[in-house]
């Protein structure tokens, strides 16, 4: 039996979404640039499936910038806050995705700016508290905290951050929503946010395609150049099938989200209930509570006297995928940043299960008694 367990990292493509691309990896190939009437259909194409997309999170079709990715996103909001909006300094936490973490890094040496790091308790919850002291410091600021950390599923309560943003003056708000983009409903128009950014990998759309969110009243340069693509925000030929796959994914996951929530919400804790049966030592990062945590994630601290290092490869040897962390770090030597700020990890073996709506309570239960023959050795009956 095969089962996927790692939709953190990606989805699978769903079906209907390979034969929405189909036409335009064959059919409709024109350049969407182009003024003859193969460049007018794709280009047609493009704009409606942006205005669906835009229509989705209640922005306008000018707010929405197709790029690459989250990352490339993620780069692009920060950097042109730096560049374009005269960006100071940067607000954020040390369990970021590296696209932030990185990309603060290299502004603070390539640009002087400031970064400031916020606490984060046992659970990756970043300090609130510590936040709006450092607002009160007059200095022109981008805050930029993830709606959920991809590794620990910790829920940073959006709305409230937004609010406190939004009370002072100079200050720009920015979220890494990759992994909660499809997965929950956002509109920013209520949450008045400055940048947000997809990837649609993450729900069962294509690789290589995604957007960032600009607010309208924000006037950013391109950090691609070359083209007047995306209103001259981003040069290059546009991802035609990829743009047309992800506003399909998305149509997909809004068709019936509340659904779609309550069964990978109880997988997930049926999972968890489960693993805490098998013993009560076992922990789960980020859970303080189910609606303080990302839904489709479960991270799983297994005590090492009873677990070590090999259980990630013992699970594959039984056709179960899982990660130990983010895929974006597993051709690193270095442990999990994220992991490294949490108490007491030396003293666990983690694993992270990441459901999505495709994925059964049979995937679950094959999954569960795995675990118990490779670290409880209990074996089942045949």
């Amino acid at each position: 039996m095969k089962v996927y367990l790692d939709n953190a990292a990606t989805t699978s493509i769903a079906k209907e979404v390979i034969t929405e691309i189909e036409p335009y990896l064959s059919t409709y190939f024109g350049n969407p640039s182009s003024t003859h009437s193969f460049g007018r259909k794709t280009k047609n194409a493009i704009e409606i499936s942006r205005k669906k997309i835009a229509d989705y999170i209640n922005a306008e079709n000018s707010e929405i910038i197709f790029t690459s990715g989250g990352t490339e996103a993620d780069n692009m909001a920060m950097r042109c806050a730096v560049l374009d909006l005269n960006v100071k300094r940067i607000i954020t936490s040390k369990i970021e995705h590296h696209a932030v973490g990185h990309t603060a890094e290299n502004l603070k040496d390539s640009h002087n700016i400031e970064v400031v790091y916020l606490t984060t308790d046992k659970y990756g919850n970043p300090s609130i508290d510590e936040l709006e002291e450092l607002l009160k410091i007059e200095v022109k600021t981008l805050v930029s905290l993830m709606h959920a950390n991809n590794e620990i599923g910790t829920l940073l309560p959006i709305e409230e951050v937004s609010l406190l943003c939004n009370s002072y003056e100079n200050v720009y708000f920015h979220s890494d929503t990759v992994q909660t983009m499809c997965h929950y409903l956002l509109d920013v128009k209520k949450l008045k946010i400055d940048f947000l950014v997809c990837s649609a990998h993450k729900f069962h759309g294509p690789k290589g395609i995604g957007f960032l969110y600009v607010n309208k009243n924000l006037h950013l340069n391109p950090i691609i150049t070359g083209g007047a693509q995306e209103r001259n925000h981003r040069g290059g030929t546009e991802n035609l099938y990829g743009i047309i796959g992800l506003a399909k994914a998305m149509e997909l996951a809004f068709s019936d989200l509340k659904n779609h929530q309550k069964h990978v919400r109880e997988l997930k804790y049926y999972m968890k209930d489960e693993l805490y049966k098998m013993d009560s030592r076992i922990i789960f990062h980020g859970e303080t509570d189910p609606n303080k945590s990302l839904y489709t994630v479960l991270s799983v601290g297994f005590p090492k006297d009873i677990c070590n290092s090999m259980l990630l490869f013992s699970l594959d040897i039984f056709g179960i995928a899982a990660s130990g962390g983010s895929a974006c770090s597993a051709g690193s030597n270095k442990g999990s940043h994220v992991l490294a700020e949490l108490p007491d990890q030396d003293k666990f073996q983690t694993v992270r299960f990441s459901l999505c709506r495709y994925n059964t309570k049979k995937e679950v239960d094959y999954t569960l008694d795995k675990i118990r023959t490779i670290v409880f050795f209990i074996v089942s009956p045949q």
